[in-house]
């Protein structure tokens, strides 16, 4: 092959790969261009045609920076504050920032990266559960030159997704290297990270931004906090065979993602619309909006606040100007099909999504509507 067209068919390659792992079809280097050099060339490839990790990397910056603009440096900023904060909780572990949120190669859905160094993972544990923060630990088998080692990652439910690397406390000199450069990976420890926002954002006062961050929670976690006490609230089987109200509310919740699979709004007010019943079962709506106040749009309040007005739409026991009253506001289609998903939410042993699955389809959708 001539070097023109060896030339071409790298960077054809390079490209298949790098949009694999853009749409998040792939998540590691090796096989996104061993797949895109299949469908490429349905045949062998040389290895000097295939490109290296950093260029598949450039190339996914370049797709970030066309579909995503200046929200990419938006949420860099945003992140990088997420993981100052998560690593001064962490201070007694020797935490070190790696990763995309470091170097600035972030995308849609980037997580942030943080090496921490203990030899107990349930004392790191410990710590997150005193600052009540959700998390999933996560022990992955890794081959590598034929080879098996077992890591243990921590994946904290934040404003930002967070992987934690637990490392045994005396690695916590050890030199990693890059799988993208192959050479020593660049991390940060806490104050060189202080350092680097106080010169990539030199309006920035750190100390008060951090401090306003730890007032207003993280809106995905307090949605949480809230759905999982209604696992211990049960309903009359007469109305809800299906039994508690989460189980409830996971059903309502996958059958409007069914019908409108990208309005935010919409599939929150189908997530949250019955968590008041876990606050006060007398008054439930009310409960739920003042719990939900600042948390929720005034869309999604008003498609809570109107939900149980269907259920006397459908019976046709809504008087004519209550009913008119709904009619006026441009979201009563949406209205109409909540209560419609509400009604059909009831059946038992139906299959859903888990709790997290569903709040993370949120915080994905968010990412990508903001």
């Amino acid at each position: 092959m001539n070097p023109s067209k060896s030339n071409k068919l790298r960077r054809h390659i390079c490209f298949e790969a790098a949009r694999a792992m853009y749409y998040r079809q792939e998540s590691e280097y090796y096989r996104a261009k061993q797949k895109a050099a299949k469908r490429i060339c349905k045949g062998w490839v040389k290895p000097s045609d295939l490109p290296s990790n950093a260029e598949i990397r450039d190339e996914i910056q370049a797709l970030a920076r066309l579909h995503e603009g200046d929200r990419r440096l938006d949420n860099l900023k945003q992140m990088r504050l997420v993981a100052l904060r998560i690593m001064r909780l962490l201070e007694r572990f020797k935490p070190k920032l790696i990763g995309s949120t470091l170097t600035g190669h972030v995308r849609q859905g980037s997580d942030i990266d943080i090496h921490v160094f203990s030899d107990s993972v349930e004392s790191i544990g410990m710590t997150l559960d005193q600052q009540m923060l959700f998390y999933d630990v996560e022990r992955k088998e890794v081959r590598k030159n034929g080879e098996s080692r077992i890591f243990t990652h921590i994946h904290l439910k934040d404003q930002y997704p967070v992987e934690l690397t637990i490392y045994p406390a005396k690695m916590v000199s050890h030199t990693f290297t890059s799988s993208i450069t192959g050479k020593a990976i660049e991390r940060v420890s806490i104050a060189e990270l202080e350092q680097l926002l106080a010169t990539e954002y030199p309006e920035l006062e750190l100390d008060q931004t951090l401090d306003q961050m730890d007032e207003m929670p993280d809106r995905f976690q307090l949605y949480t906090a809230l759905l999982l006490p209604l696992e211990n609230v049960k309903q009359h089987p007469k109305y809800h065979p299906e039994g508690d109200v989460l189980y409830h509310s996971l059903q309502v919740f996958d059958l409007a993602v069914d019908q409108l699979p990208y309005d935010e709004e919409f599939l929150l007010a189908a997530l949250l619309h019955d968590i008041g019943k876990g606050i006060d079962a007398q008054d439930h709506v009310t409960a739920g909006l003042e719990a939900l106040d600042g948390f929720i749009s005034q869309r999604t309040a008003w498609l809570i606040e109107h939900h149980m007005e269907v259920h006397r739409i459908y019976d046709g026991s809504i008087g004519s100007r209550a009913h008119r009253r709904l009619r006026e506001n441009p979201s009563y289609e949406e209205l109409l099909l909540l209560g419609q998903c509400d009604r059909e939410g009831r059946v038992a042993g139906v299959q859903t999504r888990e709790l997290d699955e569903a709040i993370e389809l949120i915080r994905e959708l968010s990412y990508m509507c903001e």
